[in-house]
This record gives C-alpha cells, sequence and structure tokens, in this order.
C-alpha cells in the first residue's frame, strides 16, 4: 500500500503546525492511542485547538453537540 501523505496532509484538520505526523494517519492515530488520547481529526474544530486529546476532552464535545 502506498501511503498518501499528500492527499491526506489536505485534508487533515489538526492545527499543531510542528506536528511530525501530519499526513501519516496510521502514524498519528499510533501516537495518540500510545499516549492513551485520540487524534485530533475527531474533535471538533472548537475542541481540537485545545489541543487537548483526552477521551474526556472528546466525550464533552460530543455532548455539547
Amino acid at each position: 500500500m502506498n501511503c498518501k501523505k499528500t492527499d491526506n496532509a489536505k485534508t487533515c484538520s489538526c492545527t499543531y503546525e510542528p506536528c511530525p505526523r501530519k499526513g501519516l494517519c496510521c502514524d498519528c492515530v499510533a501516537y495518540h492511542r500510545a499516549a492513551g488520547e485520540l487524534p485530533g481529526c475527531l474533535f471538533s474544530k472548537e475542541a481540537e485547538r485545545t489541543y487537548d486529546r483526552s477521551i474526556e476532552k472528546f466525550i464533552a464535545s460530543q455532548k455539547g453537540n
């Protein structure tokens, strides 16, 4: 399978610009999973900008929708 980094980066909603995993979705998911977090793309725009990737923040942000 070929990596689609360029295509993925175009639609990546993560606003953390120095992130070395931008566009590398499998690396991003693995990184956040190892930290007990969720990737930013699962959050609303407002919640993503807090950089709080906790499961608790995700649940709270979904209750607000």
